[in-house]
C-alpha cells in the first residue's frame, strides 16, 4: 500500500462508518480484557474538547481511527487506535500514529503516553509502538498497575 493513498483528517464522530468502527473497537476491548481493565473511550467521551479524533480513509473507505487526548500543556495520550480488519498490515496504523505524533509536536507537547492491552492480541500494537520509539513505562495519570495493561511513552 502506498501511504500517500491514505487521507487522514479530523473526524466529527458523526459518520455511520466511524461510529461502527468505534463500537467494534469497544466490543473487541471488552472481549479481550476484564471489565475493570478496559480503558477505551466510548463515543461520548471521545467528543471531549481535550480530544482530537482522526479517521484514515483509502479511496473514501474508512481504514482506521486514532485520537490524541491532551493531558496537560506538555503531554498527550494516544487513544482509540484501531485499524479496520480489511486494512490491517497495510501501513494505516503507522500512518495514523505518525500523524498523531506530528500533531502533538505542533501543539508543543514534549511527550506522548499510551495504555494498551497486554495479551497476545495486542502484540502487533506493541511492535508498532516500539518501532516508532515508544518504550515501556509504569502507569500514568489515573491508571493503576494492572496485569492486563501495558503502558508506553516516548519523548517528542
Amino acid at each position: 500500500m502506498n501511504l500517500a493513498e491514505i487521507e487522514i483528517r479530523v473526524d466529527d464522530l458523526t459518520g455511520s462508518d466511524t461510529v461502527a468502527l468505534i463500537a467494534f473497537h469497544l466490543a473487541g476491548m471488552h472481549d479481550t480484557s476484564p471489565e475493570g481493565s478496559v480503558h477505551a473511550l466510548d463515543l461520548d467521551r471521545l467528543r471531549h474538547p481535550d480530544i482530537t479524533f482522526w479517521s484514515a480513509r483509502i479511496g473514501g473507505e474508512l481504514a482506521g481511527i486514532g485520537a490524541l487526548a491532551r493531558l496537560d500543556d506538555l503531554r498527550g495520550e494516544i487513544k482509540s487506535m484501531r485499524v479496520d480488519d480489511r486494512f490491517r498490515g497495510s501501513g494505516v496504523g503507522r500512518a495514523l500514529l505518525r500523524h498523531i505524533i506530528a500533531a502533538a509536536r505542533q501543539r508543543g507537547m514534549s511527550s506522548l503516553w499510551l495504555e494498551t492491552g497486554r495479551s497476545d492480541e495486542f502484540l502487533p500494537a506493541h511492535r508498532l509502538y516500539a518501532s516508532e520509539g515508544f518504550v515501556s513505562c509504569g502507569p500514568f495519570e489515573s491508571y493503576t498497575d494492572d496485569p492486563f495493561s501495558a503502558f508506553m511513552t516516548r519523548g517528542l
